[in-house]
């Protein structure tokens, strides 16, 4: 399973975004060009201190990505999609795929998607932040294959001496 992010816009959410797959244990590839640059102080912030954990290749551009992904389906979120991410069966081998914050992905992105996926939305909303999103799904999807981090085991109670 992999995160992808597509030309994200906003160095927060990518930030937000980068330590989501940094903690959970999840790669992730990132399509450029950004609409910042990627030392920028407001993503590092958001990454905090996760981001020297996480596995992530960059592609320069999505036909680079095209040409140098990991195999596996692509699964786009996207308010367009036909199938809510609920009733969507995750493999081990997805890439989960976000476009933009602004413009979402450009039609040959999302004719190229093996899936759409939408999340559910009570009326009038029509979207929600892209790291909320990819947090949902995520989880979803690692939990569907079984893949969610283990916490770690509890330290056993001390005794005290008497």
């Amino acid at each position: 399973m992999r995160l992808v992010l597509f030309e994200p816009d906003i160095p927060q959410n990518a930030g937000t975004l980068m330590r989501l797959a940094a903690a959970l244990g999840v790669p992730m590839d990132l399509i450029e060009p950004c609409g910042f640059i990627l030392d920028d102080r407001r993503l590092r912030r958001a990454g905090m201190d996760y981001l020297d954990s996480l596995d992530l290749t960059r592609h320069v551009s999505w036909t680079a990505f095209r040409r140098d992904r990991a195999p596996g389906r692509l699964v786009l979120l996207t308010t367009r999609g036909a199938i809510p991410y609920t009733d969507f069966a995750f493999r081990p081998d997805d890439l989960i795929m976000l476009g933009r914050e602004s413009a979402g992905v450009p039609d040959e992105v999302h004719e190229a998607a093996d899936a759409r996926l939408l999340i559910p939305l009570k009326p009038p909303a029509r979207s929600l932040n892209v790291a909320l999103a990819a947090a949902m799904v995520l989880g979803e999807a690692l939990r569907q294959i079984a893949a969610l981090p283990q916490p770690p085991m509890p330290e056993p109670p001390q005794q005290v001496p008497q």
